[in-house]
């Protein structure tokens, strides 16, 4: 067994067959020590939350439940990834029982999490594992990876659909400027459970039970001009074999491409679904567009995000939808993180500068005041707050899931009725007063107990 079988095994493609390996390799080193020192099977909690939310933005909306769900329950070493881990020599001192557990292990714990779609703050756990210590740290990095990505994506889609409107057509087009082509499936489907109408991804819609949608690119254009005379017999082309399509029109020059367009539906009868702009001064282009072809919706696309597209609106723009990339899947990151809260009914804490968290196992208690957001407490798991919903929901059972999957109708329901809830305030595209929830005062006790037990042992100032 060498260290190329892995690549030699996978090319570098990932199936669920690989998850137990999906990791960051000081999970397994850890593990191994925990193995060692008899802590393997200790009850452990770990929650997933942000300390802070990405600049400008008000809030985030959970996504990526339904992938780490599906992980936790696929997830398992085979012989030949054990044999490998072996060969790269780093686990030589590891204890023989590290093998055994590996071998023979799967994830048994518990999940709680906030329905997928839903507006959170920062410190708030999105999702909480609680499983045997050596299962509930090995799994960190890929939840870490899935949420963060999903829900990034899920809030930038959300506040784009808030800010454009219901009527508004908004089509996801990042699969190009994804991180990866795993990453451009999850971004695909945040977006649409966050509130976008379609992807231009193939495999994503039709995996999602969803109808791709997209137009053409100025390539077609430029070669049937170059090939058979005109940009208006690209169109025809075009049309010819997919009637009525939104066409791309600006190649060259897009007010004469429209005006062309319009003396075709006047003369020819020519229907046209729509046009798109993917450059130039939208807000001029548009207006002339608009007057040269006033029954036509106009799509918009071009490194757009929420804060060009409100600008475009200010300005007046007439613009009908718009197509999102770059910017859409990529930005700044949600720099969600997972962490130890209570190991053996003992509550543990981070006590860092920055960085310090609270212990115990925790809950997010929601009020809502005739259907607008009055606020949340960050509290204990084991408290009652009888006028509040609250938001962690029990999802697996002993490795087992506890439902189905959610439709993504239904999580983007759940999104636009979550964003409504919320005030101006906290949804304007530069949000310059993060909320951050109250903790409850059994909160803050335990938070004072455990600090001082920590600082009875010397290790916390």
């Amino acid at each position: 067994m060498t260290l190329h079988w892995l690549m030699a095994a996978s090319a570098l493609n990932i199936t669920p067959a690989d998850y137990g390996l999906l990791t960051d390799l000081y999970q397994l080193t850890m593990a191994a020590c925990y193995v060692g020192e008899d802590l393997a099977l200790r009850p452990a909690s770990f929650e997933l939350f942000v300390r802070r939310l990405p600049q400008s933005f008000g809030y985030l909306v959970a996504m990526g439940l339904e992938q780490a769900l599906d992980y936790l329950q696929q997830l398992k070493f085979s012989t030949s990834q054990i044999d490998a881990l072996k060969a790269t020599e780093l686990f030589d001192q590891a204890p023989a029982a590290f093998w055994d557990i590996l071998e023979t292990g799967h994830f048994s714990g518990d999940v709680w999490a906030v329905p997928e779609g839903t507006v959170v703050f920062a410190h708030e756990p999105m999702l909480r594992i609680e499983a045997p210590l050596w299962q509930a740290q090995l799994v960190e990095t890929y939840l870490l990876n899935t949420l963060n990505y999903q829900t990034l994506i899920a809030t930038r889609a959300a506040r784009l659909r808030d800010l454009a409107g219901p009527e508004a057509t908004l089509l996801e087009f990042g699969t190009r400027r994804a991180f990866s082509p795993q990453a451009s499936i999850w971004a695909a489907r945040a977006a649409l459970a966050a509130g976008l109408d379609a992807t231009s991804n193939v495999l994503a819609a039709l995996q999602l039970g969803r109808k791709p949608s997209g137009t053409m690119a100025h390539a077609l254009v430029m070669a049937l001009e170059a090939l058979e005379g005109s940009e208006q017999d690209a169109f025809t082309a075009f049309h010819r074999y997919f009637p009525k399509a939104p066409l791309l029109i600006d190649t060259y020059d897009s007010e004469a491409a429209a005006a062309r367009l319009a003396e075709r539906i006047k003369t020819e009868g020519l229907e046209l679904g729509g046009v798109r702009l993917d450059s130039g001064d939208l807000v001029e282009l548009s207006k002339s567009v608009r007057s040269l072809l006033p029954g036509v919706p106009i799509f918009a696309s071009g490194d757009l995000d929420e804060y060009e597209v409100e600008r475009l609106q200010q300005a007046g723009a007439c613009i009908d939808g718009y197509g999102f990339g770059t910017k859409l899947v990529t930005g700044s990151p949600v720099n969600g993180v997972y962490k130890l809260v209570e190991i053996d009914s003992i509550p543990t804490l981070k006590g860092s500068s920055g960085k310090a968290t609270y212990p115990g196992r925790k809950q997010v208690f929601r009020y809502v005041e005739d259907g607008h957001f009055g606020g949340d407490r960050l509290g204990l798991c084991t408290e009652s707050h009888p006028t509040a919903q609250p938001l962690l929901q029990q999802v697996m059972k002993q490795g087992q899931r506890l439902s189905h999957s959610e439709p993504l109708e239904a999580i983007a329901q759940r999104t636009r009725a979550n964003v409504a809830a919320l005030p101006s305030t906290l949804r304007q595209v530069i949000c310059i007063d993060p909320y951050t929830p109250e903790i409850t005062p059994a909160l803050h006790s335990l938070t004072e107990e455990t600090q001082a037990r920590i600082r009875s042992d010397g290790v916390l100032e």
